[in-house]
């Protein structure tokens, strides 16, 4: 008889207030980005940027746009494109849930770009210090998905499997937790420790290269470990589409840290 670690069961909804129902997943979502917007106040005003509080404070409106349009979005074109053609309307119902990392990734940039340009500042430099941050939303979320009870991994035999009520009776991998680790507290200390030793200041690009690059390799490892998408399976050379969206992600983040170099000021 295999052995599996009962599930915990957590309620999903943590506060009830008349009408109005808060969520796990929705208030890490909203912690993950007032921790991010806390800490660009505090490292943006550093050399080379110098951003000004009320600036970051604006951007913090930008990037909530960014991830949840974009996180939608790349949701819907990315994993369920054939459900929302037939029933468009769903598109808005978020509450529902379905929300994809790669959307709301492209989202945050296409804010990225508006806000730099708009600010006339450097994308690549502002993009390496949103990039220190970004890993603290990573862990809440996946932790969110755990709650929930979703997005569980492939079956085990490791003692620490789980049975997912919403899956069957087979220990899976608990696959959201991998990810919290992998994409949030691992990505969020090579980072940070690549920002202590290296002169990412004077070479921009290198910290938003290290973190593309990081979350690919953990989000295509985890991937061999993590239960297809019900509705996509296993695509073109037997892989998930999380791991095919995670590839340009690798290709780029590398590109970034090869390139980046010393210079005597950010380029825009």
């Amino acid at each position: 008889m295999t052995l599996a670690i009962p599930f915990p069961q957590i309620d999903p909804v943590a506060l009830e207030v008349g009408p109005f129902v808060f969520r796990w997943y929705a208030l890490a979502y909203i912690a993950g980005l007032l921790a991010g917007w806390a800490l660009l106040r505090r490292w943006g005003g550093r050399s080379p940027l110098s951003l000004p509080k009320e600036a970051a404070d604006d951007f913090f409106v930008w990037a909530t746009l960014g991830v949840i349009l974009g996180g939608r979005l790349g949701f819907v074109l990315f994993y369920n494109l054939s459900h929302y053609m037939e029933h468009p309307l769903r598109i808005l119902m978020v509450w529902e849930g379905g929300m994809a990392f790669h959307g709301g990734l492209l989202g945050v940039v296409v804010a990225m770009w508006l806000f730099t340009r708009r600010r006339g500042i450097s994308f690549l430099a502002f993009g390496d210090v949103v990039c220190r941050v970004v890993p603290i939303g990573l862990f809440l979320g996946r932790l969110a998905n755990f709650v929930n009870g979703e997005l569980w991994g492939r079956p085990t035999t490791l003692p620490w499997g789980m049975v997912f009520p919403g899956a069957d009776d087979q220990p899976r991998h608990p696959s959201q937790l991998y990810e919290a680790a992998l994409e949030g507290l691992v990505l969020f200390a090579v980072i940070n420790l690549v920002a202590g030793v290296a002169r990412w200041r004077e070479r921009p690009g290198l910290l938003g290269g290290v973190f593309l690059s990081g979350y690919a390799v953990a989000r295509i490892l985890v991937e061999m470990v993590r239960q297809p998408d019900p509705q996509l399976g296993f695509l073109m050379v037997h892989a998930t589409m999380g791991q095919l969206l995670s590839v340009p992600m690798l290709i780029l983040g590398l590109y970034l840290i090869l390139r980046a170099k010393p210079t005597d000021g950010p380029k825009p």
